[in-house]
């Protein structure tokens, strides 16, 4: 079997990885690892008993399962306790959290098949998911975002139809409780979404503060992993951005990048350093909710060659 034919699905695989793992980083480690595992079994795949996507998928899933035992879930702050009442409290990141990460689109692959793989990449989704059991988690994916027969996942995950049945319908109960509808998270950003970002940007660049402050609903929630500490309310996410302005100055660089089949920016301090790569989440006009992760690292993951002029315009 030719490689090329495996590394057709990679892009595919990575964004199922990462819905299981919730890291953008170990979700590229089992891919690679699943590749170096199909390439040794090349020899042994009966294409009579599964597609190779199925059989690629098995791989996957099941390096990912084996990767989730023993571990702890990965949250966003919000999922560890209420939100802070003070925008001017030290901001001490804890390292000891695997905290959840953001994913690149530009990482899919085949552009014709990009709009697909978004569905399920939403953060609040992603999120959510870290709630879940891991073969609960891994037979919802498999049957809810991919939608795969009940056959294909009971081959993949090496059990029943009944069981994998069971375990999508304890799963649905407890995602129904904690995120939006898979259906609804399928449906691309449109330009009104775009547009409030778009001035999201101005304004930030500007260090327009009143202006930003106009395009952010009154419940706004502003979470900054690796910080334990969220915020909600308008007046507190204001009174952040002032700190924030306060403590770096004017002249902040913002970068639209596609992220979690959303809207994203990557910001650089006034410096042309990299700092954070910020998630929104927009309805109704307004931003109802901003998570940036405060990391340089994640930033070098979204950029795309030819993006380093960020470092310089």
């Amino acid at each position: 079997m030719s490689l090329d034919r495996h590394e057709e699905f990679r892009g595919d695989l990575l964004a199922h990885c990462y819905r299981m793992l919730g890291s953008f980083h170990e979700a590229e480690d089992v891919v690679q690892e699943t590749m170096v595992r199909a390439w040794r079994a090349a020899d042994r795949y009966d294409p009579r008993q599964a597609s190779v996507r199925t059989w690629l998928y098995r791989i996957a899933t099941n390096a990912c399962l084996t990767a989730l035992e023993g571990r702890t879930r990965r949250p966003l702050p919000s999922g560890l306790g209420p939100a802070g009442d003070d925008p001017h409290v030290a901001l001490t990141p804890r390292r000891d959290i695997p905290w959840l990460q953001p994913f690149p689109d530009a990482r899919l692959g085949d552009p014709a098949d990009a709009a697909q793989q978004r569905a399920g990449l939403r953060l609040a989704l992603v999120a959510a998911l870290q709630l879940l059991p891991a073969r609960q988690r891994a037979a919802l994916l498999l049957r809810d975002v991919l939608r795969m027969p009940a056959a294909e996942v009971a081959q993949i995950l090496d059990s029943s139809v009944a069981s994998v049945n069971s375990s999508l319908q304890r799963a649905r109960v407890t995602l129904r409780a904690a995120a939006p509808d898979i259906n609804e998270l399928r449906e691309p950003v449109d330009p009104g979404e775009r547009a409030v970002v778009e001035r999201y940007l101005a304004a930030f660049e500007a260090a327009d503060v009143p202006r930003l402050t106009r395009l952010l609903a009154d419940d706004v929630v502003l979470e900054m992993p690796p910080v334990a500490l969220w915020l909600a309310g308008r007046v507190h996410y204001r009174q952040f951005i002032e700190r924030v302005f306060g403590m770096h100055g004017a002249g902040w660089q913002m970068v639209p990048v596609p992220a979690n089949g959303g809207l994203a920016l990557a910001a650089f301090t006034p410096e042309r350093k990299p700092h954070s790569v910020q998630l929104f989440t927009v309805a109704g006009g307004l931003i109802r909710r901003c998570v940036t992760f405060v990391d340089p690292a994640v930033v070098g993951v979204f950029l795309l060659p030819g993006d380093g002029k960020a470092y310089s315009r």
